[in-house]
């Protein structure tokens, strides 16, 4: 898909499981769109849905999904500790791939104008939806919630962006809009104080609170020359926050909405928060997600958390997480399964299985049957991801060796660039044999008129270039191992210069393995300029390779024989 958004309507209902289901079964009959989460809370009575796809079909479900909610909801009955005005209280837009935020703002302004005609729904745009500077703020739009918009709705400056201009006692009022990536973030706290709670809250909001004399709560209004009440703003940029008890889980929380994750990051967000707490005695426990993260942010937090306690950030990605998740204490409140809730894992599920998720047995196994896939070129660059993931290794021991305590940063560096390494390279294990699945493809094109066969031809050169480009991969990023394992073995911990010796054998291996599959393929590609290119730039890559291999070998081979 070239254009990617997502969608995250709020529902006011969290309670009844068959009325969450067939509002999910409504937004399912669009093809096309990946339902990627359904998070319901019983005590804020709401479900947060995210789903994703391309434009108009994820806007034909969004309108899908809310027009079932206003047929299954009475908001004349709802009851939740979570601030809202409709039966959909929210439907934000976020681009993710391939497409502008004014773009996606116009896809919410055309879903926003179709729920206010064909629903008789008023809808309110906000954020960058919203033209009005006034009305862009979506907690200034709810303000009053539901009970509040019947008054509301009738003064002009309200007056909906579309629908009518009569409060919809069944269904509410929804606001629509487009904004960039949003985490709702909680955190636990030890006490059931709402009121403590909330003035931790206002410590860390940007909005931050009123400032009084004397008391912070019931003191006299500080007001500026011309009338206005003097602000004190909070500590932490792009955050929303409330205070509140939820009851489901016996304690109150910190609310929050990190609206720019660039700015504000979840992890610096959980220890001003602690901070602030610790400050009124109050102390953290845990913390939760509500909906989806981006993967980056989950990796950012496990890489601080580890910078903190001066330990090697150059670890996988499952345990970064693992770190970021015990840190925070995601898992305090019900188990915290990154499957489920990073959007970059949900969105990349593989139907079938990659290579890469074989066990070693089942992997030599698929080698060694009669297929031709995988192949040498697969092969070399699995070889390439052990011989970094060697020298990496080797990094991660000498980070934590006991007397090199001030070196631990130094070793880490070097860890962290063979874990991208090895990351790139164990996707191309799988890419090769897709690449040759692809010339496969090319050749069973039919060949029937000249205009078939050209396309055949134009698809066979393609996927030959691509398969000669996907093993030169290979070799570049072999060769950039050797410095890592040079290092290693110059400066590492001297216990596993072995291993990092196995490693320089490894990365020449994949380096001359990989041209072979360059050399195949080029030998059918009809552009001879390019050919004689590659060719050149790969020789030159095998020379290295094998030369910086010979170097590293007779250091290893004298280091263990002294």
């Amino acid at each position: 898909m070239s254009q990617i958004i997502e969608c995250v309507p709020n529902f006011s209902e969290g309670r009844d499981l068959n009325v969450i289901k067939q509002i999910t079964d409504a937004i399912e009959t669009v093809e096309g769109v990946k339902l990627l989460n359904v998070d319901p809370g019983k005590a804020t009575n709401r479900t947060v849905v995210t789903i994703a796809g391309e434009p108009k079909t994820v806007i034909e479900a969004a309108f899908r999904g809310i027009k079932k909610a206003s047929e299954l909801i009475d908001m004349s009955r709802h009851k939740g500790e979570h601030p809202r005005m409709g039966a959909t209280d929210v439907c934000p837009l976020v681009p993710i791939s391939g497409i502008s935020m004014e773009e996606t703002a116009e896809y919410a302004r055309v879903l926003g104008k179709r729920v206010g005609e064909e629903l008789g729904i008023p809808v309110y745009l906000y954020e960058a939806a919203q033209t009005n500077p006034a009305r862009k703020n979506l907690s200034v739009i709810r303000a009053g919630e539901y009970e509040g918009f019947f008054k509301k709705i009738a003064q002009p400056e309200w007056k909906p962006d579309f629908g009518p201009s009569e409060f919809n006692q069944k269904s509410g009022g929804t606001v629509i809009g487009a904004r960039d990536f949003l985490v709702a973030y909680n955190v636990n706290l030890n006490t059931t104080s709402v009121r403590k709670a909330n003035s931790i809250a206002f410590d860390v909001r940007e909005a931050g609170r009123v400032k009084r004399i004397g008391d912070p709560v019931t003191g006299e209004i500080v007001k500026d020359e011309k009338g206005k009440p003097v602000n004190i703003p909070g500590t932490l940029k792009s955050v929303k926050a409330i205070g509140w008890f939820i009851e489901e889980y016996g304690v109150a929380q910190i609310s929050m909405n990190l609206t720019n994750i660039t700015i504000t990051s979840v992890h610096e967000a959980f220890e001003e928060v602690c901070r602030k707490a610790d400050a009124r005695g109050i102390r953290v426990t845990g913390s939760e997600l509500v909906g989806l993260i981006p993967l980056n942010s989950l990796l950012d937090a496990g890489r601080y958390f580890l910078k903190k306690q001066q330990r090697s950030v150059g670890v996988s990605d499952a345990e970064l997480i693992k770190i970021a998740v015990k840190s925070m204490g995601l898992d305090e409140l019900s188990p915290f399964k990154a499957e489920e809730r990073v959007i970059e894992y949900i969105l990349n599920k593989q139907t079938s299985k990659k290579l890469v998720d074989y066990t070693l047995s089942d992997f030599a196994d698929e080698t060694a049957s009669e297929s031709p896939a995988p192949g040498g070129g697969s092969i070399s660059a699995y070889v390439g991801s052990l011989g970094v993931s060697l020298a990496t290794m080797v990094a991660n021991l000498s980070s934590h060796k006991r007397g090199w305590d001030d070196r631990w940063e130094e070793f880490s560096d070097w860890a962290e660039k063979g874990q991208q390494l090895k990351k790139e390279l164990l996707r191309l294990v799988d890419e090769d044999t897709i690449s040759f699945n692809k010339i496969m493809d090319a050749f069973a094109l039919p060949k029937g008129n000249d205009e078939e066969k050209a396309a055949r031809t134009r698809a066979i050169q393609a996927a030959t270039k691509y398969a000669i480009e996907v093993p030169f991969r290979v070799m570049e990023l072999s060769l950039q191992s050797f410095e890592l394992i040079r290092a290693m073995v110059d400066n590492g911990n001297p216990n596993s210069i072995t291993d990092a010796g196995v490693g320089a054998l490894c990365a020449r291996t994949a380096v001359m393995g990989a041209f072979m599959n360059v050399k195949i393929n080029a030998s059918s590609y009809s552009d001879k300029t390019f050919v004689q290119d590659i060719l050149a730039k790969g020789n030159a890559i095998e020379q290295k390779a094998i030369s910086l291999e010979a170097e590293i070998i007779e250091l290893v081979n004298r280091s263990i024989t002294q």
